[in-house]
């Protein structure tokens, strides 16, 4: 073909080519309501014995699950507000917080120094610091905000927890006297690392306890999510069954399952064995 016909159809099939573009133009776009809207920031009430109130911020959604009040929470919380002496004058770490109700009623009951974690997305760390910054009982040293005793920082189960050990230079420790797992044992393939986590971050004193609260929501899978008990045991850690309450109702009554198992809440302790003390 002749130079200047080849170039005539490459215009040719150029023209043709934009033609079609406008033709389609946002034919395969997603409409603007395509997808459904994020649901808003919720925020629930949690109410101490002493009649006193924490509102508590809750992001509007998360694959994380961060966007509930899990009752494991709750009733760890409850727990320590009828024994204050667990957490009193003691350092506290919480895995997987969300809102961080268990971290933020030990940092109202005296502990020493709290370290509040969950997965870090810059959403839920953030909500977690709005729940520090705006719960008014917690006490500050001398006066300064920036004193506080809980902090909160993002961490993923089973890294290093450098960062996260930092946090209690100001207190001259160098591991934690307690740590709180509520309601994350329905993620069975990340008791490995939780469990890995303790052992790095727990002190090996006997009075260290790792506090594991929790109910199986999904009945049928009760035998995984007390999997975790038996690695721990296996890593060489005590394990205590400590309490067990049955909640008024399921916290997601639609569910299915027996629902006695989807009401109930059971709280175990991990403690280092003698010869692995300090």
């Amino acid at each position: 073909m002749h130079v200047n016909g080849a170039k005539a159809v490459d215009e040719a099939f150029l023209r043709k080519e934009q033609t079609m573009e406008q033709d389609t133009a946002g034919l395969f776009d997603e409409p603007a309501d395509y997808y459904p809207p994020s649901p808003p920031p919720t925020s629930q009430v949690y109410t101490l014995q002493s009649g006193k109130t924490i509102t508590l911020h809750l992001v509007g959604h998360s694959p994380l699950e961060a966007h509930h009040l899990w009752n494991g929470s709750r009733i760890i919380s409850k727990y320590f507000e009828t024994h204050v002496s667990e957490v009193q004058g003691r350092t506290v770490l919480e895995l997987g917080a969300g809102a961080g109700l268990p971290s933020i009623v030990c940092a109202i009951l005296g502990a020493e120094k709290v370290v509040v974690t969950d997965y870090p997305d810059p959403d839920l760390v953030v909500n977690m610091k709005k729940n520090i910054l705006g719960c008014e009982l917690i006490p500050a040293v001398d006066g300064d905000a920036e004193g506080s005793p809980i902090v909160a920082d993002g961490y993923v189960w089973g890294a290093d927890p450098t960062h996260l050990l930092a946090h209690l230079e100001p207190v001259k420790r160098d591991r934690f006297d307690v740590l709180i797992l509520a309601d994350l044992l329905f993620r069975h393939s990340e008791h490995g690392n939780m469990i890995s986590t303790i052992e790095a971050t727990l002190s090996r004193k006997k009075t260290s306890t790792a506090f594991v609260c929790f109910t199986s929501y999904r009945p049928w899978l009760q035998h995984k999510d007390l999997a975790f008990f038996d690695i721990a045991r296996e890593r060489g850690f005590v394990v205590e069954k400590i309490l067990e309450e049955k909640m008024d109702k399921a916290m997601f009554e639609n569910d299915p399952g027996d629902e006695d198992v989807r009401k109930t809440v059971t709280g175990f302790t991990l403690r280092w064995p003698d010869e692995k003390c300090i």
